[in-house]
């Protein structure tokens, strides 16, 4: 059916927040995904005596990851909530961990993902789920649909 009126109808999508710097946003994600990963995996398999809280706490992180790239990287309303969840328990953890292995560094003999704020990967675990926070409040529009 023609619209009749003179504005004119597209069938281009709304860019949504896979896309531009959603992208970058997905990537670095990814990364991290992958690093946790192979972190975790490691320190599992070769120290898991020395400190499993603190391994098992990277693995945690790893999986947190995972899912908040498949979420990023998705499209729709049910996907943009899973990716708030995923990224608000990141926040969560970092700022939890944080704290605690910097108030009493004896219970981390090890470090985490997110120790000290993310010390070790240049506090880019403190400040990524805040990018990846207001990049889905941005796009909330574009999850509707």
């Amino acid at each position: 059916m023609k619209n009749s009126s003179t504005t004119p109808v597209t069938d281009a999508p709304t860019p949504g927040r896979t896309t531009g710097a959603g992208r970058l946003l997905i990537t670095v994600y990814g990364v991290f995904a992958i690093s946790a990963t192979a972190r975790a995996g490691f320190q599992i398999a070769t120290q898991f005596n020395e400190a499993p809280v603190a391994y098992l706490l990277s693995a945690f992180a790893a999986v947190v990851y995972i899912v908040a790239t498949i979420s990023l990287a998705r499209p729709g309303r049910k996907w943009a909530l899973t990716a708030t969840a995923a990224i608000c328990v990141e926040l969560l953890g970092v700022l939890v961990v944080g704290i605690l292995s910097v108030a009493d560094s004896a219970a981390f003999p090890h470090a985490t993902v997110w120790s000290g704020f993310g010390k070790g990967y240049g506090y880019v675990p403190l400040i990524l789920p805040l990018v990846g926070l207001w990049w889905l409040y941005r796009h909330r529009a574009a999850a509707k649909a």
